[in-house]
């Protein structure tokens, strides 16, 4: 305690050498908590289509820049042509599969449709199968999606890439297909595809058991094959996606093997071992590595001071945060939504619910102005306090000025609702957040049945179950809903 009471002052009055915390590590939520599909690299199609494009030869033509802008306009109006074709096929394939079945063929019917398979036709189908995953039949979602992979690798002058092979995996992970994903990574290293930080992240996440997680991170440390970029090294590829899932213990695990073989640290690997610490409340461990790591020459970050915010918010100690937020505008850093967020976020869990307003107050000031997270943790702030009038204001407020609720900021006032036994108008927030595209998760809906049948409203309670399953969303988990019986 004493460590976290000496903090506030040790920051002040040395030189701040602090790690780098993005806002993906600090707001691990369960999907809330899902991880990250991470399927944002270029698709190879439409960079060859790109670069196909002669700009050079356009350019040093004699029609000058007119000819160049309408020759842009007609590449850009070809991709967009081609993009709107592929996502019609896609939804044809995707049909197809939902009939697959006794007396209906779907790889027959697939191989007569004449439908083209690119690359970017495999993304969109085996998306469209893993965005379904939460509400329909695990089995079936990963039958399909295994029966679609196997027939397009088939197809003449087309071969599946790392990415189609992440994509399939994920969807055996989250359908719990895991010796089918394993197998398909024996699969992929056969065909030639390197292991990636993205494989790694794919295969981790679906070892809860410490024990087993270690004989994964054992294989990728020691397999040659194992392609690590974007990150320095294999290690802080590992630490990266351990932190995602928030193994800490083996996070310290990782750390020790990478400087028994002599890697030196980063500030990525400052960054995520110093969280780890944080988290297994081993604070002399925290303040020996920030230490360490000035001493190791490095510089903060923009985002450096994100961490150090949380702690100070989280321990109630508003009058340091303060200081710091001070002294990052002092060395050119000024401070974003995020930096704000998170403290405003750690003084909520504290309990201090003054000074979250004040800081809350105080970015507007600096004309910073708050997204739909910061407003979330404020509005989640004023429900754990039971004000609800102040949540409902401040709720009214961020749509006057343009910031949409999302889901847990609805989820948020759906329990403030009923808390203060107000059900209907929890009810009505519901219908309020599908009428503006706003899909309930099974959080919301667990939400309000639970307090619905805490309240003794049982047919109510059983009305929104019945409206969700309707809907075909979260059929798969009603069974979570004790003494409901489908008719």
């Amino acid at each position: 305690m004493n460590s976290v009471a000496l903090f506030g002052s040790r920051i002040v009055n040395k030189v701040p050498f602090f790690l780098v915390l993005s806002r993906k590590f600090c707001d691990y939520s369960g999907d809330g908590g899902k991880t990250d599909n991470g399927f944002s690299c270029i698709e190879e199609t439409l960079t060859d289509i790109w670069e196909s494009s002669n700009f050079d030869a356009t350019m040093n033509g004699n029609g000058g820049l007119h000819d160049y802008q309408r020759t842009a306009e007609a590449q850009f109006s070809i991709r967009r042509v081609f993009l709107d074709n592929v996502k019609f096929d896609a939804s044809r394939v995707l049909e197809i599969l939902q009939n697959d079945g006794p007396g209906f063929d779907a790889k027959l019917v697939l191989s007569e449709s004449g439908i083209r398979v690119s690359e970017i036709l495999v993304r969109e189908v085996l998306s469209g199968i893993l965005r379904s995953v939460n509400y329909a039949d695990k089995t079936k979602c990963a039958k399909l999606g295994y029966k679609f992979f196997v027939w397009s690798g088939q197809q003449e002058n087309f071969r599946h890439t790392a990415n189609s092979y992440h994509l399939i995996m994920k969807i055996f992970a989250d359908c719990e297909e895991f010796k089918a994903m394993w197998r398909l990574v024996d699969e992929m290293i056969e065909n030639g595809f390197p292991t990636t930080a993205r494989t790694f992240n794919i295969l981790i996440c679906t070892c809860g058991e410490v024990g087993l997680a270690r004989k994964v991170v054992e294989r990728f440390i020691k397999s040659k094959l194992f392609n690590f970029r974007p990150f320095k090294n294999s290690y802080n590829a590992i630490l990266h996606a351990l932190l995602g899932i928030r193994q800490y213990k083996l996070i310290e695990w990782v750390y020790q093997q990478m400087s028994d073989e002599g890697y030196a640290p980063d500030i990525l690997t400052y960054n995520i071992v110093m969280c780890a610490k944080y988290r297994l409340g081993k604070l002399d461990q925290f303040h020996r590595l920030l230490d360490e790591m000035g001493r190791s020459g490095f510089s903060p970050d923009f985002h450096t001071y994100n961490i150090l915010l949380h702690v100070l918010g989280k321990g109630d100690k508003p009058l340091a945060a303060l200081n710091l937020l001070n002294h990052m505008k002092e060395v050119g850093f000024d401070p974003s939504v995020l930096h704000f967020t998170t403290l405003m976020d750690g003084l909520s869990r504290a309990g201090n619910l003054d000074a979250c307003k004040y800081f809350f107050d105080e970015m507007a000031n600096k004309g910073c102005m708050p997204d739909v997270v910061c407003y979330t943790v404020m509005i989640t702030s004023y429900i754990a306090a039971g004000e609800l009038e102040k949540a409902q204001d401040l709720f009214d407020g961020m749509i006057t000025k343009g910031q949409l609720p999302n889901v847990f900021t609805y989820n948020s006032m759906i329990r403030g609702f009923c808390m203060a036994g107000k059900f209907d108008e929890a009810c009505t927030m519901m219908k309020e957040m599908e009428s503006r595209g706003c899909n309930p998760n099974f959080l919301v809906y667990n939400t309000l049945v639970s307090n619905l049948r805490n309240a003794g409203k049982l047919a109510e309670a059983h009305e929104v179950i019945r409206h969700m399953v309707e809907k075909g969303k979260y059929i798969h988990l009603v069974s979570k809903f004790k003494r409901y019986n489908r008719c």
